[in-house]
């Protein structure tokens, strides 16, 4: 059953710990979110409030931002004439309406679903039950229940619950958009689209709305991104402490999980840190291996940090006070390639004038030279200039998309590579650093 909801959820009278007959005084964070030890919200911890405020950092106000986010969304759809938007993708869904629901066994059970008309308009299906997690968000207008139709839930009903979902999307999109029958989708099982297909809808690509609505962050996007990069940071820290002789690499890499969600992080999408040999070649993801005296640690954080927000970077180093041999020695690669961003460089003119790696560590190298970063892995993706001519498209740098900018170094048939990447802001000028934590040391002399 559906069920329509013009106002926020509110809470069962059971659930109730404060009398109702008295009016609640609401005290808040500095983010703008409810200062209630029983919220139902996710968010950042206090240590993360007291390590910001004593790094200077001024948290994201909430509300603002997520005004900001959906008027992105609402000007890519009548820029291209579209009439509204379905998501299934629970990035594109925490991006629309600020929402968090089992973000991980979503991306690959699509339960929850979010239709956003071109006038702003917002009716979010969440998982059954659990209408109470979005009772703070006022954006939303509606919430219902009944988006899933994948097999492991619908099995041979599947077309049945997919027909079902699709007419109230249908009849959503004749509400608010007229006669525009142009709907943009960024994923939806085949049941789904060809229920949407047979009502006369039209399908638009959606992953392009949203990638280029997320591309560019407002004021307080990018002070969320600080925070979580100084969220980051401190795990880092408490990485490179776990780091001795005898620890193994799951060890290490505990050590930056538990530090995200002390702080309030979410979650990590890869879980790339080896160690010597296995350093070479890259993307070996962290095992039982035990670290050695001289080993070098090479690590790709990939972390889903506090607000939702990705801190994509990378870090070496050697295990022990040893100094690393001459072909662990890394080059001037990223550093030179930042040097060259700033607002109107063409994508394939950073391909190429960047930095060229060795010859030797061609075959090796990263997938990407540059790449945005907001809540994930988001567009752009600048290739290096051996796959432009496979992979490349064109575009321009504009102030506010957030880059990272990275390289593998490591020969074929080497002993070891070292992984560097660190994270960025275009500015109106140029760029700002966003990511601060030290390369080793004993890598940066000559």
């Amino acid at each position: 059953m559906i069920e329509k909801l013009n106002s926020p959820c509110s809470i069962p009278p059971h659930s109730r710990r404060i009398d109702p007959t008295r009016a609640p005084t609401i005290i808040f964070k500095p983010d703008g979110s409810a200062n209630d030890n029983d919220r139902v919200e996710i968010g950042p911890t206090p240590l993360a409030f007291a390590e910001w405020q004593h790094l200077g950092l001024q948290p994201p106000h909430l509300p603002t931002m997520r005004a900001f986010r959906l008027k992105r969304i609402c000007d890519q759809l009548n820029d291209r004439g579209l009439g509204g938007i379905l998501l299934f993708d629970p990035l594109n869904i925490r991006y629309a309406t600020d929402s968090t629901n089992m973000q991980v066994w979503t991306t690959h059970n699509p339960a929850r679903a979010c239709f956003v008309a071109a006038s702003g308009y917002m009716v979010l299906w969440d998982f059954h039950g659990c209408e109470h997690l979005t009772a703070h968000l006022p954006l939303i207008k509606e919430l219902r229940s009944g988006a899933s139709f994948f097999y492991f839930e619908t099995a041979d009903r599947t077309s049945e619950h997919a027909t079902r979902f699709c007419l109230q999307v249908d009849k959503l999109l004749q509400k608010h958009a007229g006669n525009n029958r142009r709907l943009a989708v960024d994923r939806i099982e085949v049941a789904g689209l060809r229920a949407l297909e047979a009502l006369g809808v039209e399908v638009c690509d959606g992953q392009t709305v949203t990638e280029h609505a997320r591309k560019i962050k407002g004021p307080d996007e990018i002070r969320a991104i600080r925070c979580a990069v100084a969220s980051c940071e401190a795990a880092i820290g408490e990485m490179r402490q776990a780091m001795r002789a005898g620890a193994t690499e799951n060890d290490v890499w505990a050590a930056l999980h538990a530090g995200n969600i002390r702080r309030g992080g979410e979650w990590i999408e890869t879980r790339i840190l080896s160690s010597g040999p296995r350093t070479n070649p890259w993307y070996q993801e962290c095992g039982p291996r035990v670290i050695h005296d001289g080993d070098l640690v090479s690590f790709d954080t990939d972390l889903i940090g506090v607000y939702g927000m990705c801190v994509d970077m990378s870090r070496s180093w050697i295990c022990g006070d040893l100094e690393p041999t001459a072909e662990q020695k890394p080059h001037e690669h990223i550093t030179t390639n930042i040097e060259m961003v700033k607002p109107g460089v063409r994508f394939t003119e950073l391909t190429r004038n960047g930095h060229r790696l060795p010859e030797s560590c061609r075959p090796q190298r990263y997938a990407v030279m540059f790449h945005g970063v907001g809540l994930c892995d988001e567009y752009p993706s600048i290739r290096y200039p051996e796959d432009l001519e496979s992979f490349g498209y064109e575009g321009e740098l504009q102030p506010g998309m957030v880059l990272s900018v990275e390289a593998y170094v490591g020969e074929v048939g080497g002993k070891c590579g070292i992984k560097l990447e660190n994270q960025l802001l275009v500015t109106g000028t140029g760029y700002e650093l966003l990511t601060h934590y030290p390369f080793e040391a004993s890598f940066l002399r000559d």
